[in-house]
């Protein structure tokens, strides 16, 4: 039986098609970097914590007003940055390790979460939760289980974000950044040992973030009336980015270290949110935090949003919005695309 020319046409190109259709659609998954297994592993604090710290605002509202739509865990209206670092390496948000053990094991295939709110490279007075140190020894626990493989790790990003609450530690304990010198050199010291320690257990690539202007924290800026950030917090960070910047150029490497630098990313979004509300005064102040808590009666708090979060960069007194992560994730996508690279 002699099948039609039209027919044979079709069905080539038929076929044409599927293939063309797969290869786009593999193209896609590496680009984005969820090819052969990614995992991404977050050690920290509660810029990427994402459900670690129960007893905490994270799971009070108004957090999670924006995503999911009631508080998760996140301190946040919605998204934050390790959310938007899964996206961009085509997976879902890592499982938080506090639930590791009430979720599918499939849902642990994306890598898992052991930052903590309130946390830091030391001890933090402002919770006892797990420092650096800790989260990385319970990241190894897994491994010796084999819950990941070695394959795993090779294939995988951690992402670290820490420190901050360390230097709010320090300032708690002695009143205030003076001699802050000696504890930053052996603050970062410290970090270097751990992110050393996270390469040798075999993961390839690990982004580090440099620390963000503390200065423009509304916490800060408040005492300037929300109109400029405080400047010596922002002299320690630059301090603290130098050190880390130089430990890590001094530091034997056989991973890809990345480092993702919140410092002049939040500054650069900050001055250009001020520049646009200087030509209109109803926008919001970048420097204001979106959700103000109040002490009534009785110790019950009573918050008040602002109109518009979207338009916000600061959701509360330390952390970005999801409006705030977004832009600062949009401005690091070039420092993100080493991550991809083999």
């Amino acid at each position: 039986m002699t099948i039609p020319k039209t027919q044979s046409l079709f069905t080539l190109f038929l076929f044409i098609l599927v293939i063309l259709n797969n290869i786009i659609a593999e193209a896609r998954r590496s680009s984005r970097g969820g090819f052969h297994g990614t995992k991404l592993f977050v050690f920290g604090d509660s810029y990427v914590d994402t459900g670690n710290f129960l007893r905490s605002g994270s799971y009070k509202p108004p957090n999670g007003i924006t995503f999911p739509g009631k508080p998760a865990g996140r301190f946040s209206d919605g998204r934050v940055l390790t959310d938007y670092i899964a996206s961009f390496l085509g997976i879902r948000t890592p499982v938080a390790y506090r639930y590791r053990n009430y979720v599918e094991k499939s849902k642990l295939q994306h890598g898992m979460n052991y930052a903590q709110g309130g946390t830091g490279i030391f001890n933090s007075i402002l919770t006892n939760g797990p420092n650096l140190t800790t989260q990385i020894n319970s990241f190894q626990k897994l491994v010796q289980l084999n819950v990941y493989t070695k394959h795993d790790l090779r294939s995988s990003v951690a992402l670290v974000n820490v420190g901050g609450n360390d230097y709010a530690t320090f300032l708690q304990t002695n009143g205030n950044l003076k001699d802050v010198g000696a504890f930053s050199s052996g603050l970062v010291n410290q970090l270097c040992l751990d992110l050393k320690r996270i390469e040798v257990m075999g993961v390839r690539k690990i982004a580090i973030t440099l620390m963000m202007p503390m200065g423009c924290a509304p916490q800060q800026s408040v005492n300037t009336s929300y109109t400029k950030c405080a400047e010596l917090p922002n002299v320690v960070a630059r301090n603290h980015n130098q050190k880390l910047l130089h430990c890590l150029a001094n530091l034997k490497q056989s991973s890809v270290f990345i480092t993702l630098d919140l410092y002049n990313t939040f500054n650069s979004i900050i001055s250009s949110m001020a520049r646009k509300r200087a030509k209109n005064p109803r926008l919001m102040n970048p420097l204001e935090p979106c959700v103000r808590v109040e002490v009534e009666k009785e110790g019950k708090h009573k918050y008040k949003v602002c109109e518009k979060p979207e338009a916000s960069f600061f959701w509360d007194q330390a952390h970005p919005s999801q409006n705030g992560w977004h832009s600062v994730y949009s401005q690091l996508q070039s420092s993100l695309h080493q991550l991809l690279q083999n």
